[in-house]
């Protein structure tokens, strides 16, 4: 989409538009205009509501995450170290044999080999969330936003990045309402 320097205005440190907040009333609305955005083809943009919407994640056409993989990954890592490390200790460093008993078992090295496993998945998946998010970001440009402080009250808003390749300040604005916004509110950075 081409636009002339006046209308496209991409994100600047020392200030500009960063983005375009549209709200909106009803779910039904909001997840037709949250279809809208996705078709037209932005890829930097966002939908804020105050609770659960079913089938948001689908109209916004979110693609399932790699979390999973890594906390599986990092299970199979824990349980791994557990039993190598009682194995390592019990029968290879130091072996010592009592009344005929194996130098290792298997069942006897459950506990500390699941409780590993729940160790590593767990902090895994939380610095894997915070990092695939992008997170901690402690300051933010929406921050400012009239509208986007009803989002948690009771308005359902979309949020579109000026940085985004297909943004352009008319015609967005004009998406977002002939997709039945109540207002449309340009944040600056």
């Amino acid at each position: 989409m081409s636009g002339d320097a006046t209308t496209r205005v991409p994100e600047t440190a020392g200030g500009g538009v960063y983005a375009l907040v549209a709200d909106f009333d009803k779910v039904d609305v909001f997840l037709e205009a949250v279809a809208r955005v996705r078709d037209a083809g932005f890829s930097k943009w966002d939908a804020h509501t105050p609770f659960v919407v079913h089938g948001l994640d689908a109209a916004m056409g979110i693609r399932p995450t790699g979390l999973p993989f890594l906390v599986f990954g990092a299970g199979l890592t824990g349980c791994a170290v557990g039993v190598g490390l009682q194995w390592f200790t019990n029968a290879f460093d130091y072996p010592f044999l009592i009344s005929g008993k194996p130098l290792f078992s298997l069942p006897a090295n459950i506990p500390v080999a699941f409780e590993l496993t729940i160790l590593f998945s767990a902090i895994t998946a939380l610095v894997g969330m915070l990092a695939l998010n992008g997170l901690p970001r402690w300051s933010h440009p929406l921050h400012a936003s009239r509208l986007l402080k009803r989002a948690t009250d009771d308005r359902f808003l979309i949020s579109i990045e000026a940085a985004d390749p297909r943004f352009d300040a008319t015609r967005t604005r004009e998406l977002l309402e002939a997709a039945g916004a109540l207002s449309v509110e340009t944040v600056e950075v």
